[in-house]
């Protein structure tokens, strides 16, 4: 005999006996090890690069600040195009870059310059999307949690709207989402 007293829910998913709704994280993040092998692309094809011959031009990397190095400042930014190219070709999106404004003289007539991969939504970014989401009306619920941003909603449909809405909002720093929980 079974018994009558069971609640039945549209989910699958329970937790001790909650309901828990779909969701799905934005976030934003980089394959270190794609950066790194784009790095040593780069170097390899400064190196072996006749305009390149006999000069000090090459990237440096330190986690996630990298350091671009060359003689003069047109070298340098021959050598920034070069990382850039790389870096796409291995699937890591180049608006994550924030590249220094500032070019720095070292010894001599040598130059450098900065760049950092930013992974992560900063807050304001957060923050952001997290008001975007709640404007447009639609049936979900985003929440920041840091540096991540989850966003829930009743069904399946409504969340693959939000990811829609999201892309088509924030076009200016790359997004993944992940964790998209039925």
């Amino acid at each position: 005999m079974a018994p009558t007293n069971l609640k039945v829910s549209r989910s699958h998913n329970r937790t001790e006996g909650k309901f828990v709704m779909p969701s799905f994280d934005i976030v934003s993040e980089v394959d270190k090890t794609e950066v790194k092998n784009a790095i040593e692309q780069t170097n390899k094809e400064v190196s072996t690069r006749f305009d390149f011959k006999g000069s000090d031009a090459r990237v440096e990397q330190a986690e996630l600040k990298l350091t671009v190095w060359a003689d003069n400042e047109f070298q340098l930014d021959q050598v920034q195009d070069i990382l850039n190219a790389k870096l796409t070709k291995r699937g890591v999106d180049i608006k994550c870059l924030e590249i220094s404004d500032k070019t720095e003289k070292v010894s001599g007539n040598k130059v450098k310059r900065g760049c950092e991969v930013k992974t992560g939504i900063e807050i304001e970014l957060a923050k952001k999307i997290v008001k975007h989401i709640k404007d447009s009306k639609l049936k979900v619920q985003a929440s920041i949690q840091g540096d991540t941003v989850r966003v829930t909603g009743k069904n399946r449909d409504d969340l693959q709207d939000a990811i829609a809405f999201v892309k088509k909002t924030i076009t200016d720093f790359p997004l993944q989402y992940q964790n998209f929980r039925d």
